[in-house]
Order: C-alpha cells, then structure tokens, then sequence
C-alpha cells in the first residue's frame, strides 16, 4: 500500500512560496512516504524546477475538455505539462462553489486520466448528513458517480474529507474515521476487484495537523492525508509527513 502526504494549498501562495516548498523537498529527500504539494497553477511550473523528484506536484482542478474555448480555466494537458503528476478533483470546496456533481468529476478525471495524471477523487458528507446518519450513503452514492471505471490502483487516490471538519478545527472520532475508511476499501474492492481495490490509497482530510496526525494514521484503512493549511509550512507539514512514514 502505498503511503501519501498531500498538500492543498489552494487559493494561497506566491512566488516566495516557493522558499517553504524548497525547504521541504531538502528536509524530506528521503521521507519513506509519498510527498505530494498541490500549489496554485502559477506555481507549478516554476516549483518543478526547484524542487527534487522526491516531492511530487499537482493540480487543484481541471477542465472536463482536454482544450478548446473555455476562458480561465485549465485542462489537464496543461496541468501535465507545467510538471504536475497529480490532480484534486471533486473537492467540498469545487462542488459547493462552482456546483459541480459527480459527474461533472467523473468526466474530469476520465480527461486526466487520459493525460496521464493521477486523480485525487474527493468525497465527504456536510454536518447534516452526518447527523442524518446518512454519512455511508452519501459517501457511497459519490465513490459511485465519480470514479470513473478504467482507474487502476496507480491512477487513483480517494481522499475522505467531512465538509464539516474542513478548516474548523473539529474532526470525526477516530471511529468514525475508521468506519468511513472501511467502507470505501470494501466498495472498492467490491466494484474494482481486490487488486485495485486494496492498492489504492485513501487518505483523510480535515483539520489534519501535526497534534493529531499520528493517531490518525493509526486507524484502519488510512494511508494518508490530504492536508489544507498546515502544508503551506514546511514546519507543520513536515511533522505530519515524518507521522505519516512512522506509522
């Protein structure tokens, strides 16, 4: 299985950014997990060139067309060719601001698939799904709309973010966790088969700091986070990725 730190920076970081993301990639040349950075697009190119290939760069979104007349955004093409490996795709924050659904992200990915990216395929429920007890169907009916059906356990990263806990502070129980994770392995497993369904990394996201990172890892079927603020430091990122390679 592999083991993946995923840093979100989303609409933060500049050019002298760039200083942070240096110093991670010297302090963790040999972090015994995979270090992946998301910065803003602006920044992918330019970081590529000053980081080692021990860091791995990505994309926070991409178009559902490989090219063509769409104003401002980007496509995955582009995001490839700045030197990104990766791409965010489904994000609470895409899909509550933008109104995307399932399949508009799972056209997405279907694109950058094709070009050659790994996808990051997000999921969560809000508070009052949550409180609903409607977590494992929310999270069930979003593994199946947006997974497309030609990932393998290489292109595809699940990463389980609980809108609610996304920059608050506040995170499920470690049980809760556990039962959300469980239950994507088991649905990939069951609709991919044991070979994907077991070598896909699922990560948690949400508040994920480095006070609670460790005991985060220690649950079942997390093999990683997907961290937002904490990974514009290389200070707090870096505790949370040596976690990572601890656990």
């Amino acid at each position: 299985m592999r083991k993946l730190a995923a840093g979100n920076w989303k609409m933060n970081g500049l050019t002298p950014a760039l200083d942070e993301l240096e110093a991670l990639s010297k302090s963790h040349a040999n972090a015994g997990v995979g270090v992946l950075v998301c910065p803003p697009a602006t920044l992918i190119a330019p970081a590529k060139a000053r980081i080692s290939d021990a860091i791995a760069l990505g994309g926070q979104d991409c178009h559902a067309e490989a090219s063509g007349a769409h104003t401002g955004d980007i496509s995955a093409q582009m995001l490839k060719d700045a030197g990104a490996d990766y791409v965010i795709l489904g994000h609470s924050e895409r899909r509550e601001d933008h109104g995307e659904t399932d399949e508009d992200v799972r056209v997405k990915a279907k694109t950058a698939l094709a070009a050659g990216l790994t996808v990051i395929i997000c999921v969560g429920e809000t508070l009052e799904e949550r409180d609903a007890a409607n977590t494992l169907d929310i999270i069930g009916g979003q593994l199946a709309g947006s997974i497309p059906d030609n990932v393998t356990g290489h292109t595809l990263v699940v990463a389980y973010e609980p809108i609610w806990a996304i920059g608050t502070g506040k995170i499920p129980s470690l049980n809760e966790i556990g039962e959300v994770h469980d239950f994507i392995r088991s649905r990939l497993e069951r609709r991919f088969g044991a070979g994907v369904g077991r070598s896909t990394p699922l990560l948690y996201g949400g508040s994920v700091k480095p006070g609670n990172a460790a005991e985060i890892f220690g649950v079942s079927n997390v093999d990683g986070a997907l961290v937002g603020g904490a990974s514009l430091s290389a200070a707090d990122f870096g505790p949370i990725i040596d976690a990572l390679a601890e656990s």
